[in-house]
């Protein structure tokens, strides 16, 4: 669910863009609510909230643990509110061309740990020597595997389409955003299912979910044979 609120940021910056426009009556409110407004630092603060609580969730899933693997994910999120924060500063009008540059450098870093991390971890993709090359030696839908390279091309676009932010010229920032948030929701719904394919393949591996279900006992055939002749129905012959 921490994952799914992730995508979400264009719908959680905009409850308060929404409130913002609200309350000022609708008067120079693209000065007043967007990012470009005095007030930027809020869409700073609900855009890393869900990155902050899966980054917390990760740590302490490390603390328990002691595995590397939720530690790497937590520097994940760090990297993602990195990237906002440098993106909403960048866009305010305290911004620079110091901020654009680490804004770049940020949003490079995080998309790159996100695209491996999604690859190797959620999809457990790109498996040396597998069955199937680039994938790994199962799949449930073996009959459409193009959907997989289809998935893992698409992740990587989408997952860098920020660089649309980039232009001064060309399409409205508010246009852009809503166009970005297509996408991810897109990137998302595709990942959904790769990750649960994923997730049922380990449950089979380490028989958390089986196809069929073992008995703690064992029939004998005697008795079986036995069990089937009394099922069969009584006949009687004349003679």
């Amino acid at each position: 669910m921490g994952d799914q609120i992730c995508s979400l940021n264009f719908s959680l910056t905009n409850l308060y863009f929404i409130g913002c426009v609200y309350r000022s009556g609708f008067d120079q409110w693209d000065q007043k609510c967007s990012t470009t407004g005095p007030h930027w630092a809020i869409h700073i603060a609900l855009s890393m909230c869900p990155f902050l609580c899966r980054c917390i969730q990760s740590l302490r899933r490390w603390h328990d643990s002691r595995l590397t693997a939720h530690l790497v994910n937590a520097g994940k999120y760090m990297s993602g509110m990195l990237m906002y924060a440098f993106y909403y500063y960048w866009r305010s009008a305290t911004g620079g061309e110091a901020s654009f540059v680490l804004y770049i450098l940020a949003a490079t870093i995080y998309n790159v740990y996100a695209c491996i991390w999604d690859y190797l971890t959620d999809w457990s993709l790109l498996r040396p020597q597998a069955k199937y090359p680039l994938l790994r030696d199962e799949v449930l839908c073996t009959d459409h595997l193009y959907f997989y390279y289809f998935a893992m091309i698409s992740n990587f676009v989408i997952r860098f389409s920020w660089i649309m932010y980039l232009p001064s010229k060309g399409l409205p920032f508010n246009l852009r955003s809503f166009i970005l948030a297509m996408l991810e929701m897109l990137r998302r719904w595709q990942w959904n299912f790769l990750r649960l394919e994923n997730e049922h393949l380990g449950n089979i591996d380490q028989y958390r979910a089986t196809r069929d279900l073992p008995l703690p006992y064992a029939f004998d055939s005697a008795q079986d044979s036995d069990a089937d002749d009394w099922d069969q129905p009584c006949t009687s012959s004349k003679g």
